[in-house]
């Protein structure tokens, strides 16, 4: 729990009304949950955080929308709930433009909060975030949203807790043991086992079988399944991408509780300073560049032929982004785009040197 009491936190934040919450929290030494929950009574509602609520709910909101980031990369999407898969270890949601993967387990803290703009307008959102007071998803209101579907979701979902408080603690991380070390990992066994490959999703069950780290198992399977980019290898693929016709791409952020998509072209990319975004009508991106430390390309093979991805990592080794030429399921992958990732330059040791 945060040694700056609720009173301490309001203040901070009316002293600074211009500063964004999670620069706030970074700030103070608090995750933004415990930022969030200073309000709580004031502009933020306590709601229950069980995806399998919202998701029950979410069709009658409307156009919404969607929000899921990382420490690097912030993801959003317009667009309504449709084509909900509910699940105890995992929901889907597959909307032509909200395209989600769930975990529940992780969702821990939630609030219903609404403020008011510089021009008197209300702002709904509902926030969740994870044990560690870490953000999950945020569902923002729109112009076109449901606003007394907001209001219904929230009486129905609200806590009787009025704490102004929460308890976070540290996350282990899902891959916590699995091997990171180059030298300590079977070449063979993971080459045999990545050849085996029918379908893109079977890679995260490969990699828990063999306790093998993502960018560990990437860096070390060889040249003919996965090589490094040049460290401005994203920014020249969407830069590429959005000057193809009708070059549908994927494009997936992930954290510790949902994996968001968009599947589409990107049109307008707009770079400014450490960020590259894309602003497009129903899809939002924002990358940190200076926060990526390696890019792979990386082909996984299916039974329709090997896939290409472009994976970017931070210096942790975690994944930051990942993107995909979008496909249907039966189908090879679009030349086009893997012509246009093949393509990308590549990392040279004696240019980093």
């Amino acid at each position: 729990m945060t040694t700056k009491t609720p009173a301490e936190i309001r203040a901070f934040r009316r002293d600074n009304p211009k500063m964004r919450e999670r620069d706030i929290a970074s700030q103070l030494g608090i995750s933004e949950a415990e930022l969030v929950a200073a309000e709580v009574g004031l502009t933020a509602t306590r709601i229950s955080p069980e995806p399998a609520r919202l998701l029950a709910h979410a069709e009658s909101f409307g156009e919404i929308m969607a929000l899921s980031r990382n420490e690097s990369a912030v993801h959003e999407k317009i667009g309504i709930f449709e084509n909900i898969k509910n699940g105890k270890k995992a929901a889907i949601v597959l909307g032509e433009n909200i395209d989600l993967r769930i975990f529940p387990s992780r969702w821990v803290h939630a609030f219903a909060v609404t403020k008011t703009d510089d021009e008197g307008h209300e702002k709904l959102s509902l926030q969740y975030f994870d044990a560690s007071g870490v953000a999950v998803f945020k569902l923002h209101w729109r112009p076109k949203s449901n606003v007394e579907a907001y209001r219904a979701f929230v009486e129905a979902h609200k806590l009787d807790d009025d704490s102004q408080t929460i308890e976070t603690g540290e996350i282990k991380a899902h891959d916590a043991d699995h091997a990171r070390d180059p030298q300590t990992v079977d070449v063979e066994l993971l080459r045999d086992r990545w050849t085996a490959l029918t379908d893109t999703h079977q890679f995260f069950g490969m990699l828990n079988d063999l306790k093998v780290h993502r960018q560990t198992a990437i860096s070390t399977v060889g040249d003919d399944y996965a090589f490094r980019l040049a460290d401005d290898a994203v920014a020249a693929m969407l830069h590429g991408a959005s000057k193809i016709e009708d070059l549908p791409i994927m494009v997936f952020v992930s954290n510790n509780g949902i994996v968001q998509i968009h599947s589409g072209p990107v049109k307008k990319i707009v770079e400014m300073g450490p960020w590259i975004n894309v602003m497009d009508p129903t899809f939002h991106l924002h990358l940190r560049r200076d926060h990526i430390a390696e890019t792979w390309l990386v082909r996984k093979p299916t039974s329709d032929g090997h896939v290409t991805s472009v994976e970017a990592f931070n210096a942790a080794g975690e994944m930051i982004i990942q993107f995909f030429g979008k496909r249907l399921e039966g189908y090879a992958e679009r030349p086009v785009w893997r012509d246009l990732a093949e393509s990308l330059p590549r990392h040279s040791e004696t240019a980093a040197a």
